[in-house]
């Protein structure tokens, strides 16, 4: 039998303490893709598979993807939301794959929001 090593010790730790903060709910951010029929016809899929696969490449344990249905603007679709603990929601629209990267490299991962596709900031309850 191989003897494990303490690399492998803190991959197993990482790997669990990510499916711990999601289940939790202990992350620093949150990503809300709007996927109604709507979000879906236009692209939502799309859009979700870029942050999932940032994620993913970036071995994240703080950010949580989570979906929903329609947001009531489909003619703005696909959008998504981003929340950070202790600011404002931002919601984007029309985005495609290039924007939605935009967006996880600039206010996912640097905290700076990209107004050229935000709609809104804030809602009627805070993250």
């Amino acid at each position: 039998m191989a003897r494990i090593k303490l690399s492998d010790l803190d991959k197993i730790k990482d790997k669990v303490q990510a499916e711990t903060n999601l289940r939790d709910g202990k992350f620093r951010v949150r990503v809300n893709v709007h996927m109604g029929t709507c979000g879906i016809a236009a692209g939502a899929r799309g859009i979700m598979k870029v942050f999932m696969d940032a994620i993913e490449a970036k071995g994240l344990t703080d950010v949580a993807v989570t979906t929903s249905g329609c947001a009531g603007l489909c003619s703005k679709e696909p959008m998504l939301t981003v929340e950070i603990k202790d600011q404002a929601p931002v919601k984007y629209i029309s985005l495609d794959p290039a924007k939605a990267k935009e967006i996880f490299d600039s206010h996912v991962i640097g905290g700076k929001v990209v107004d050229k596709y935000a709609l809104a900031y804030g809602s009627e309850r805070t993250y």
